[in-house]
């Protein structure tokens, strides 16, 4: 394995992409002393949401299955490294993650969320190795914006 997060990603078949924009009044990251602490990211690529709906196990119209859920965290923390990078310059300066928070659109009986964040966690882990080990919280929502079925933020310490 690479010793370069960046190529880490790579051997992955992963690169960061742009920063989304806002979808409203806020910054996708900011650093305060040697953390940084991003928006929640939602799975965007090229600005379009991949997906929309609640997350479910019955596969009814308008669902989406804790698998295709946990993907889409993965682009979720792939954002937000993106969003990372943009304030630090470089994956490398990253220490260690400090904290994922994962918000879950579920329905009224979808008890799974800690299996969709694993999403993140897995690919952070899989970059990152020791220092990808993280705090996390897994929270059910009602509802998130634009109907995305899941939103990760991160807070990352760097040098």
């Amino acid at each position: 394995m690479s010793d370069s997060y960046e190529d880490r990603l790579a051997e992955l078949g992963l690169q960061l992409p742009e920063v989304a924009a806002p979808l409203a009044a806020y910054a996708p990251a900011v650093t305060s002393g040697n953390h940084v602490y991003t928006a929640g990211q939602l799975p965007l690529v090229s600005g379009a949401l991949l997906e929309t709906g609640v997350v479910a196990e019955s596969g009814e119209p308008g669902t989406v299955s804790p698998q295709r859920a946990a993907a889409l965290a993965e682009r979720c923390a792939l954002n937000a490294l993106a969003a990372v990078k943009s304030r630090i310059g470089q994956l490398e300066r990253i220490r260690r993650i400090v904290k994922v928070t994962g918000f879950v659109a579920s329905a009224p009986d979808f008890y799974g969320q800690p299996a969709v964040v694993d999403g993140a966690s897995a690919l952070l882990g899989r970059v990152f190795g020791d220092a990808g080990e993280h705090a996390r919280s897994a929270v059910g929502v009602s509802v998130l914006p634009l109907n995305s079925p899941v939103e990760v933020e991160l807070i990352v310490e760097f040098a």
